[in-house]
């Protein structure tokens, strides 16, 4: 009871978290993804941000995602960096020598404090929350400092234009500090600087200015009210995306299980069906044969496919081409292989693997459909990339008449798109079938 009592207490909704924590509760977006988020049927819209918002758990926490969310304070950080200079020098245009030291005092500890930042977060050592903390502190001081000084070292005549430089600079940290910390954070601020530029106008002329202290408000809920709706929607987007990424990623897994289940089960129990010449005590030991062949293959791909991927990476593509062209062999298909010369390096992996299993499946198409026994697989280089020509004399097909099945569709033209490239099949009755693949280097 009492572990259930803890885990009700650490899931929280994901839009409060954000708010009230701000870029560090993207961390937790990775968590309570259901499948009705990335459910591509038409919803409401509040149905669907409802959904996207929903309870998240508060201690799974995913690193990566952690470190790119520091990644959106950059936008504040840049804005001072950019700002405060023009705002510095529209004052000196604008009054010349007047006040124009602590000003750019001002400005330059500003800039200061902006690159700092900005170089900090881009820096490649691990991000530490406890110093990023230690240096926002820093900032706030420093904000609240500036609107004072202002009002400590410039005359009346040019105030209102003096604090205008240090009011920039506490725009982008209210925006800085709801993006970093939360929108109580960045209230705060807000509500702070009301006292302070109060006092900063008691330093300077020695009265109160209500009215132009809380001038500054319209312009400070603008920001406040930009930065939630930034953090908001980059909050549920990166739910959207990563629940449509997972079911994106269930299906092509499902789809490359099934392609493996056609290109293997599939196969043999069709081979099993067609029968073949001889008794039936010759036909039991072929079945035999290949159930048990089958069984092998079934074995190896479930129990070491991950060490077959790593062994096959290391063979080039002509390597991969000659050890399947083995294969059919042994099913009684003679494979001629024409390789060009190839660079190796100029195919990636995946690439190299999604055309070894395609022109699998021609070659048993071939087996299964052309009633010949003979194919020639030619490799070149064509078009920036690599062709790979499967040709057999055998009885051919009108596509017209023949619809294309799962074969062609899935394990043939399929594994070529999802790697960048295309297919082509080419046949007629009495002709033969020629499928060309090609995948860029």
């Amino acid at each position: 009871m009492t572990r259930q009592h803890d885990g009700n207490r650490r899931s929280a909704s994901f839009l409060v978290m954000l708010l009230r924590r701000g870029t560090p509760a993207l961390a937790t977006a990775t968590t309570g993804l259901t499948d009705e988020i990335g459910d591509p049927t038409p919803v409401r819209a509040l149905q669907r941000i409802s959904r996207m918002a929903g309870p998240v758990d508060e201690r799974q926490r995913d690193g990566l995602l952690l470190r790119a969310a520091r990644y959106v304070v950059l936008v504040p950080l840049v804005y001072r960096l950019l700002v405060v200079p023009v705002t510095f020098a529209s004052y000196a245009v604008k009054h010349g020598s007047a006040g124009l030291a602590s000003v750019a005092i001002v400005a330059v500890c500003s800039v200061a404090l902006s690159a700092f930042g900005l170089f900090w977060m881009m820096r490649r050592a691990p991000f530490r929350s406890d110093l990023a903390g230690r240096l926002l502190l820093v900032d706030l001081v420093a904000t609240l400092t500036f609107e004072l000084f202002i009002g400590a070292t410039v005359s009346p005549a040019v105030f209102h234009d003096a604090v205008g430089v240090a009011d920039k600079h506490l725009l982008g940290s209210v925006a800085l500090l709801t993006l970093a910390v939360g929108i109580p954070s960045g209230i705060g601020l807000a509500v702070l600087s009301l006292p302070v530029r109060l006092l900063s106008d008691l330093l300077n002329h020695g009265t109160f200015d209500f009215e132009q202290a809380a001038s500054l408000y319209p312009t400070l809920f603008g920001v406040l009210f930009t930065a939630v709706g930034a953090l908001v929607l980059l909050g549920l987007g990166i739910r959207l995306a990563l629940a449509y990424g997972i079911r994106n990623g269930r299906l092509a897994e499902r789809a490359r299980q099934h392609r493996m289940l056609h290109d293997t089960v599939l196969q043999t129990l069709e081979a099993i069906a067609l029968g073949g010449p001889g008794d039936s005590d010759q036909r039991l030991v072929e079945v035999q044969r290949l159930a048990r062949a089958q069984a092998i293959e079934l074995r190896q791909t479930i129990e070491t496919a991950a060490a077959q991927r790593a062994e096959e990476g290391a063979r080039p593509l002509g390597e991969k081409l000659a050890a399947l062209a083995a294969e059919m062999a042994r099913d009684g298909l003679r494979a001629q292989l024409v390789i060009a010369e190839l660079d190796n390096d100029t195919l990636s992996e995946v690439r190299q693997i999604a055309i070894r299993d395609a022109v699998r499946e021609a070659m048993r198409n071939t087996m299964k459909h052309a009633e010949t026994d003979k194919v020639v697989v030619r490799v070149e280089e064509r078009n920036g990339g690599i062709a790979v020509i499967t040709r057999d004399h055998g009885t051919g097909f009108s596509p017209q008449d023949r619809p294309a099945g799962f074969g062609i569709s899935e394990s043939i033209t399929a594994r070529l798109s999802e790697v960048g490239g295309t297919s082509l099949v080419e046949s007629s009755p009495g002709s033969g079938t020629r499928v060309t693949l090609w995948v860029p280097l």
